[in-house]
């Protein structure tokens, strides 16, 4: 066990290093890219209740594709991740510059005193962040496993797209027995179907 944290950990740093080799305008570029193949996706131009993520670093930045959706009338939920027991309260969002505060990780999240908690079982489909993904919908987040016990409440119907750079692909994510996967990636460069 203590062998795959550290081998996820070297994963982070190198992605770490990767990315922030990028240009400004060339991670504008890539994220303009990612963004507009997730919204030609017919799974999210088709969902109604769309649950996002405020990114952090090494993740793609979300900012336009939250306002974009609230823009096309989705319902936008946020996760608002408690120090508590690890739990994410899943909170309707209305306006960016209103809704939101920052959070217990130094990040933006919706604040709880102003926006509705949406049950798990409303969402249409789930956009996941992850620092790295392999082909097989493996992925590695920060470590603090909140989208491992997300994902498996979610319901089977909503479809768990894990949006990355292609440089965030690896070839395959060291994994853990408590460990889930997301169905789809989304890249600058191609959407990939879990194998």
């Amino acid at each position: 066990m203590e062998a795959v944290k550290e081998k996820k950990r070297v994963i982070r740093e190198k992605i770490s290093i990767t990315l922030s080799a990028f240009s400004d305008s060339e991670l504008a570029d890539k994220t303009k890219a990612v963004e507009n193949r997730l919204f030609d996706f017919a799974n999210f131009f088709e969902s109604k209740i769309v649950l996002l993520y405020i990114n952090n670093v090494n993740e793609v930045n979300t900012e336009q594709i939250i306002k974009k959706s609230l823009k096309l009338n989705k319902i936008v939920i946020l996760p608002a991740i408690g120090t508590k027991n690890h739990e994410i309260k899943l909170l309707k969002i209305d306006n960016v510059e209103t809704d939101l505060k920052i959070g217990s990780r130094g990040i933006l999240e919706p604040d709880a005193e102003k926006c509705k908690l949406v049950p798990v079982e409303c969402i249409d489909i789930a956009i996941v962040p992850g620092i790295a993904l392999d082909e097989k919908g493996s992925r590695i987040g920060f470590g603090d496993g909140y989208y491992d016990r997300l994902i498996p409440k979610l319901p089977l119907t909503a479809r768990k797209v894990g949006i990355a750079f292609e440089d965030q692909i690896i070839k395959q994510v060291p994994t853990e027995s408590h460990d889930r996967h997301v169905d789809i990636i989304i890249t600058e460069k191609r959407i990939i179907y879990k194998i």
